[in-house]
């Protein structure tokens, strides 16, 4: 991967790698679930703890091959265990716990010792091929490319990786595994033929989509990973019942949530905990991270992190909301306007150029244009609180801490330092002068001092 960043933790559609992993392994409900730690442990275990306490770790000091990481897993859970074993590789993050249902169950109906899950590919180069008995179907064999002949060369179906045993064979087996190979380590690969010359059956369990096996070893791959995962994620929204317009340009997480009859336009990210109620609208490019869209809400061009949007409220273009913002029934949050630890109540708007921090606003107020509420003071955050009903004038500044009582207005271009009371017009700005012929005094010759003497010879009537 070429990444201070161990691979498994690389992320895509708001889970590392391995965290999908998990997710898939988890749906087959085991009875434990270990994760084998090697390389940069301490961050991977670091990740396990947050996302899923309940998850074990067994460390593999010496990266030894396959077979002993298998073999410190079962040393984490005391040795040999009764029932199925379930191994898969922490950088498969498109296999399903369909996929792994699957294949527990046909290893359970066939009896078998070991079950591997296969796929067939389009081009199988490169990878180790399946070998079956033509009467039986049973494995017989998993080549190496390198070692393959011409005909088990034009074989498409491929090894993934991830198998089931019966735990008690699985513990024996690995004993009797050998390193004497080019790489001098244990492969769980070698565990199949054992347990076959042993006369237990080993089968297999084909996926219906090769791409779920596909690991992950850089960027290109990553990627191509983050599309497939995306593309199932939106066709899953779609069959919901929602409108995704241009399904290319639009990107969510796998924790993403939806109601019918929501509409994703082009160019949009939905990310961690988003939801967007039914009917809602969001985009086109907008990026909500952890926010709540309210049923028939609008929004467009925004920004949002840890909002809370009302039903029918309208937020945007070039809106950004921050965390603690939580909007009313069928408020507003216009053009150019910042919004954090603000609740805005029904009805109420701040339409332009404002930013609104640290507040409280009741039902149907109005904000005017190029509004501040100025809640810091060098040292703390102060809160402002502005009534229901009320009407601010285009410019002003609220100093907090500053209350404006219910049905309250504030002229334009004040600044508002102390409580205005309800019903109270509060005007907080100086006298305006007029200072006669000073453009012709000061800047004598100037352009503005012709339009000025120009406009006065008109004034009194003269060419």
């Amino acid at each position: 991967m070429k990444s201070a960043t161990p691979k498994v933790l690389h992320q895509i559609c708001g889970r590392s790698l391995v965290g999908h992993v998990l997710a898939a392994a988890g749906e087959l409900d085991p009875a434990n679930l270990v994760v084998v730690v090697g390389h940069a442990r301490e961050q991977v275990t670091a990740h396990l703890a947050e996302i899923d306490p309940s998850v074990r770790t067994a460390v593999q000091e010496r990266q030894n091959g396959t077979g002993h990481a298998v073999r410190m897993g079962l040393e984490e859970l005391g040795g040999a265990v009764d029932g199925t074993v379930v191994v898969v590789c922490g950088d498969t993050p498109l296999l399903t716990g369909d996929t792994l249902k699957q294949l527990a169950e046909t290893h359970r109906a066939d009896g078998n010792a070991v079950t591997v899950l296969t796929a067939e590919v389009p081009d199988a180069t490169g990878y180790g091929r399946i070998v079956r008995d033509g009467a039986t179907g049973a494995v017989t064999a998993i080549v190496e490319h390198k070692d393959a002949t011409d005909a088990q060369r034009a074989v498409r179906e491929i090894n993934s990786g991830v198998f089931a045993f019966d735990g008690q064979l699985l513990a024996d087996a690995l004993k009797k595994v050998r390193t004497d190979n080019s790489q001098g380590e244990e492969y769980l690969t070698d565990v199949l033929g054992i347990l076959r010359e042993a006369g237990h059956r080993v089968g297999a369990s084909v996926a219906g989509d090769h791409r779920e096996i596909a690991g992950i070893n850089n960027r290109v791959q990553l990627a191509e990973a983050r599309r497939i995962l995306n593309d199932r994620l939106l066709t899953r929204a779609m069959l919901g019942g929602v409108t995704v317009v241009d399904p290319a340009t639009t990107w969510v997480d796998v924790t993403v949530t939806f109601e019918q009859d929501a509409v994703v336009h082009p160019g949009t990210q939905l990310i961690g905990s988003t939801h967007i109620g039914e009917g809602a609208e969001v985009g086109p490019n907008s990026r909500l991270k952890d926010t709540r869209v309210g049923a028939g809400a609008r929004v467009d061009n925004t920004v949002s992190d840890g909002a809370r949007i009302g039903a029918q409220a309208s937020v945007g273009p070039y809106a950004y909301l921050r965390p603690g913002t939580r909007l009313g029934l069928k408020s507003k949050i216009g053009t150019y306007v910042e919004t954090k630890n603000a609740s805005i109540g029904e009805g109420t708007k701040v339409p332009h150029l404002s930013y609104v921090g640290d507040a409280t606003i009741g039902e149907y107020s109005n904000i005017g244009a190029a509004s501040v509420f100025v809640n810091y003071d060098g040292e703390s955050k102060h809160h402002t609180t502005v009534g229901s009903h009320c009407k601010t004038g285009s410019d002003n500044m609220f100093v907090a801490p500053v209350t404006v009582g219910d049905g309250a207005y504030t002229a334009a271009g004040s600044v508002i330092t102390k409580d205005v009371p309800p019903g109270s017009l509060a005007v907080a700005r100086g006298q305006q002068r007029n200072i006669e012929g000073w453009v012709a005094r000061k800047r004598p010759g100037s352009a503005a001092a012709k339009a000025a003497e120009a406009a006065s010879r008109q004034g009194k009537g003269e060419d």
